[in-house]
């Protein structure tokens, strides 16, 4: 049976209405960004739930990619990781704040690659910001600091590129003058709504609105249902001579399945399943046929991962934007890197060089007028190093038989007018389907990865969901669309099974914690290796005791009848302030959390092995205070965060519990999926 057609106008339109009031709903999220005055109890509460980082110095500044200035911010010297004064400290405690480079630990934090922050200074009151002269005003409307977007993260030390976005009404270059005035001062950051992202898919649902349907290619049509699939062909794909020997069966029959289709191909990949491995292969395989090939994916980390894994194979990559991994596989590829080491870079080297020389002279000169003479010399400098290295960058892009971005980097001015042959969407299922189409207007052929049955995309906009309302459809729903249906769920129930392929064999899990999910969610399709089926703590390459925590795949701590009740994080701060309502933490169960991680590493178990992870940033706070000290290689991260990757033992922390047997956003199944299929032992606490 024929699939019912949409009309592309028409979701368009609808599109624009939903992510209009998906981005009303996260700036007001963050809406105490509207002002630097926080008051530092605040301050305080915005870091411990992720919307800041307090106890921050500007310790340089280098000239970026498109002559941007970024600046490297350090923690504050007299303050420690904990924001207790440093003096007075023991020798253990202060080694303990110290990263591997021996500098000053940042405090926990929920600042990421890729967010947009605003930098203000952190005055006793909290009512003193960054303004230059002319932008102070009277009657304490004072301007707001410098705004930019968050490239690398370290334990040490993270880095923001200004010059992007101007802060305060101020322009670019008057931004760059106030971040000079940065240098000496106590700041913090408050992370802001990325209308970076919003700004770009709106942009394309408002050019995808407008296209004629002369203009809409195959794939457009087939993704609204007014065209079927070409059947696969597999005689015109060729044969297939497989480079990775390890693939399984599954996965073989997924490359050429992805090898022989025309228009689109889905590759459903559950849990530990090797869909990455997977996409490796058909990438490599690709590029032996002469294709040329854009992967895409919702996060830095999503790339990432595929940039690492790519580069050994030879294949010349292309890396937009800013790696989350200062790994040198990644960066040796990254367009920030290869723009100062390629053969074309030298003359935009020695620019770049001028301009830092330039601004290190500043913090020399005294007088205003000498300032302003090179700050217009910096300017004439900028704008001859933008256009040397956009013609560099264009050469290298269109060089490149593989370029990478995340969805909404696909959209820069870097892939203007390129063409690819195949776009792959690596984590499909995570983003929102306008995301996707910021490089899928032009797509010839798609190939979509992910896996609809485990954690679906963040709405914010979006109610919570009741049994009634998931039977009844989305009530809320703008012409019968909302966000949280990804192109991924669409194309498979507009066009069947027959456009996808599933990956059965797992490599992650016990074959007892496999089970659940197999099955309530796959169909029981799903089949444990056998190096991981009955693989126990306890049987770790390392010594490792047999305790009642090492010898189970499996552990529930039950927490029922006792004082074990959920809070929200800084109530008093977050009924104020209207804000942080959802984030809810749980001190006594952090407790009962760090009671088993101390038993896991009494038992043997290598803190760098163990994850700890929660669906609140709140509790994530409280067990950061209670175990971040104590074991530094212990990982501590979200749910949400931590998909994906995988670690020996897995401690989840899912701290709801209250008298009216709510559980949020915890009762999703993707979700409980999500949480149940990140490691290969499991340990858990039972609401």
């Amino acid at each position: 049976m024929a699939p019912t057609p949409i009309s592309v106008p028409i979701f368009a339109e609808a599109q624009q209405q939903l992510l209009l009031k998906e981005h009303e709903a996260e700036v007001s999220s963050s809406k105490l960004a509207d002002t630097a005055s926080a008051s530092p109890s605040t301050r305080r509460t915005l870091q411990a739930t992720g919307h800041a980082l307090t106890g921050i110095i500007l310790s340089q500044c280098r000239t970026g990619m498109g002559g941007r200035l970024v600046g490297e911010f350090t923690a504050d010297a007299a303050i420690s990781a904990g924001g207790t004064k440093g003096k007075g400290k023991d020798d253990a405690d202060a080694k303990s704040n110290l990263a591997a480079n021996g500098k000053l630990k940042l405090g926990t934090h929920g600042i990421r690659v890729g967010d947009i922050v605003r930098v203000n200074e952190a005055g006793g009151t909290g009512k003193k910001v960054v303004a230059s002269g002319k932008d102070k005003k009277k009657d304490g409307d004072s301007a707001k600091g410098p705004e930019g977007v968050v490239t690398r993260v370290g334990e040490s030390s993270i880095w923001v590129a200004f010059g992007q976005r101007g802060g305060g009404g101020r322009s670019k270059e008057e931004d760059e003058e106030v971040i000079e005035e940065l240098y000496g001062k106590k700041l913090w950051f408050i992370k802001l709504a990325n209308d970076v992202t919003y700004r770009r898919m709106k942009q394309t649902m408002e050019k995808m609105g407008k296209m004629t349907e002369s203009e809409h290619t195959h794939f457009l049509r087939v993704a609204f249902g007014h065209t079927t699939p070409i059947q696969p062909d597999y005689e015109a794909s060729g044969p297939i001579e497989f480079i990775d020997p390890t693939l399984n069966v599954s996965q073989k029959e997924a490359i050429k399945f992805a090898l022989a289709s025309r228009d689109i191909a889905l590759i459903h990949g559950p849990p530990g399943t090797g869909k990455t491995h997977t996409l490796i292969e058909l990438i490599t395989q690709m590029v032996k046929r002469n294709l040329r090939v854009l992967v895409c994916g919702p996060s830095n980390i999503s790339v990432d991962n595929i940039v690492e894994r790519l580069a050994p194979n030879k294949v010349p990559v292309v890396r937009i934007g800013h790696p989350a991994r200062l790994l040198p596989s990644v960066l040796d590829h990254s367009l920030e890197v290869l723009t100062q080491t390629s053969d074309a870079a030298a003359i935009v080297r020695d620019v770049r060089k001028e301009i830092d020389e330039k601004h290190a002279s500043i913090r020399k000169t005294r007088f205003g007028r000498e300032k302003r003479a090179i700050y217009q010399d910096i300017k004439e400098l900028r704008k001859e190093f933008r256009e040397r290295e956009s013609k560099c960058v264009e050469n290298l892009v269109r060089e490149s038989s593989v370029v990478l971005a995340t969805l909404h980097g696909a959209g820069g001015h870097q892939l203007k007018n390129q063409k690819f042959d195949v776009v792959i969407i690596d984590e499909a299922s995570q983003a929102l389907e306008a995301q996707c189409w910021i490089s899928l207007l032009s797509a010839p052929k798609v190939v979509l990865a992910g896996d609809h049955l485990q954690l679906p995309p963040t709405v914010k906009s979006a109610p919570q969901k009741t049994k009634e309302a998931d039977e009844n459809g989305d009530k809320d729903a703008v012409g019968g669309f909302s966000l949280e249906k990804t192109l991924f769920d669409r194309l498979l129930s507009m066009h069947g099974p027959g456009i996808k392929r599933m990956l059965t064999t797992q490599y992650r899990m016990h074959e007892k914690i496999m089970r659940f999910p197999s099955d309530e969610l796959y169909e029981s399709k799903l089949v444990a290796a056998d190096n991981v089926k009955s693989r126990l703590l306890k049987d770790l390459p390392y010594e490792v005791q047999e305790t009642d925590d090492t010898k189970e795949p499996v552990v529930f701590w039950d927490t029922q009848g006792g004082d074990f009740t959920e809070k929200v994080e800084d109530e008093d701060v977050a009924k104020k302030e209207g804000l942080l309502s959802e984030s809810k933490s749980n001190e006594m169960e952090a407790l009962v959390v760090a009671r088993h991680v101390d038993n896991l590493v009494q038992a043997g178990v290598r803190p760098e092995d163990i994850a700890v992870i929660t669906p609140y940033n709140g509790q994530l706070a409280a067990l950061s205070q209670l175990l971040r000290e104590k074991y530094p290689d212990l990982e501590l991260g979200s749910v949400d965060g931590f998909q994906g990757r995988e670690k020996e033992a897995v401690v989840v922390s899912l701290v709801r519990s209250n008298s009216e047997n709510e559980v949020g956003f915890l009762g999703e199944k993707r979700r409980l999926n999500g949480m149940s299929s990140m490691h290969d032992s499991y340990c858990s606490k039972k609401l």
